[in-house]
């Protein structure tokens, strides 16, 4: 008989089963000694690999006396998610590796130098990554001298000077309102009670539908740099998500012949036909702007560029001469530095593109045996965004157990489990499904 050589079990990467699940997880959060892991915690997983050998080289010799048996049935995950979370355990803050590593590192420095940066240039520089599928590591470093996990990854799109991770990023950018994210924000959780479980850091790149539900998101988590649409803000311990955004972002809006310097009124209005126009135009139609224009934008001013600069000072919260629909000081700083609020789709409020929510009626609203026109109101809403595929016939005014599946479904797609996604509305089910 052959004695088996034993190591360590490392389950694969992309399994999705259970068990390996579990492993992964117990795998990475002990850490080594040396990384502040615990010494106990090691001897007793070497015990654990001892122990498993020996039973299995005893038990060796009766199986080879056995009978061939068929391998059992695949044991699958009755309640399978479609993604848990991240798998990403990260590194503490240090220099690069391979490039400057004998420097200080990024926490090390003072963040009053940071280089300056485009929102263009970060997502090009997180595409690179995605386009070269960088193997999730947190002790590995890539090419360019980044740490291969999550908060390595933000940390050379935002062109840090050295590796930072989810307990310094913070201090690199500006808290924003989620409402407020533009492409190269970032949307950060740190978990200072147990930073290996949990935390985790995504970089945002624009919304995927108009409710703000789901957004793009480009981040590092395994098996490889990935981008993927999200739900906001993320699979798991969602409300724990900040916005931030990077103190080093350059004003400028990119492109050629573009500037932030306020050129003057003078540049727009009737008759106006200049690069200007067409600058102005084209950050419009960035931010919300392009059913107004059927063709262009263009140098020549237009009636498109007009109601376009209105919607957008509109949905600021301004009035009167503040909303007359020509640029000035304050519009063109918040369009060429990508900041204030986006304008709302047709029908909107101006409250950076949400429409009206009716007020919530009540939980008791929605229960077995209620019949009203709230659960008719409801049923209708879910239907319109594509959630009723429960739904044999009505929706109707009583509440059924098709009402609740749909609403489940809803819930589940923004990222909720347990008791969060019961199939019962609310308040932020209903905020979210009439934004």
């Amino acid at each position: 008989m052959t004695v088996p050589a034993f190591e360590e079990y490392v389950p694969a990467i992309d399994c999705t089963c259970a068990g390996c699940a579990v492993q992964r997880r117990t795998a990475a959060a002990a850490l080594p000694t040396r990384q502040g892991g615990h010494p106990a915690a090691h001897g007793a997983r070497r015990a654990l690999v001892l122990v498993t050998a020996a039973g299995v080289v005893l038990s060796a010799g009766l199986a080879e006396a056995a009978t061939a048996v068929a391998d059992p049935a695949p044991v699958t995950d009755p309640n399978p998610v479609a993604d848990p979370g991240p798998d990403s355990p990260q590194g503490g803050p240090g220099p690069l590796q391979g490039a400057g590593a004998s420097g200080p590192s990024a926490s090390q420095a003072s963040t009053s130098t940071l280089r300056t940066t485009t929102r263009a240039e970060i997502i090009s520089r997180a595409k690179k990554w995605v386009t070269a599928q960088v193997p999730y590591s947190m002790s590995k470093y890539w090419s360019d001298g980044y740490r291969q996990d999550c908060s390595g990854y933000v940390s050379m799109a935002w062109d840090l000077a050295g590796n930072e991770w989810t307990g310094s990023l913070a201090s690199y950018g500006t808290r924003i309102a989620r409402e407020d994210l533009q492409p190269g924000d970032i949307l950060l959780f740190h978990n200072p009670a147990d930073p290996a479980k949990g935390s985790h850091v995504t970089i945002f790149d624009g919304w995927t539908d108009s409710a703000h539900t789901h957004y793009t998101a480009y981040e590092q988590t395994t098996p490889h740099t990935r981008k993927q649409t999200t739900p906001m803000a993320y699979w798991s311990n969602s409300g724990s998500y900040v916005a931030y955004r990077y103190k080093g972002l350059s004003t400028g809006a990119g492109g050629s012949g573009s500037t932030t310097k306020f050129p003057g009124a003078g540049k727009f209005g009737p008759g106006a036909n200049n690069a200007y126009v067409t600058q102005l135009g084209k950050l419009l139609v960035a931010r919300g702007g392009k059913r107004f224009y059927r063709v262009g934008p263009g140098p020549a001013w237009g009636s498109a560029d007009r109601r376009a600069t209105e919607a957008f000072q509109k949905a600021q919260g301004w009035k009167g001469k503040e909303a007359d629909g020509i640029p000035g000081p304050d519009t063109w700083r918040l369009l060429t530095t990508g900041t204030g609020r986006d304008i709302p789709a047709a029908g909107g409020t101006g409250q950076g593109g949400s429409t009206a929510v009716p007020a919530f009626p009540g939980r008791g609203y929605f229960r077995s045996g209620q019949s009203n026109s709230h659960v008719d109101k409801l049923g209708k809403q879910l239907v319109r965004k594509g959630y009723g595929k429960y739904y044999v016939s009505g929706p109707g005014p009583r509440w059924t157990e098709a009402d609740r599946r749909n609403v489940e479904a809803f819930q589940k797609a923004q990222g909720w489990r347990g008791a969060e996604a019961d199939g019962h509305p609310g308040p932020e089910t209903w905020r979210r499904l009439f934004a």
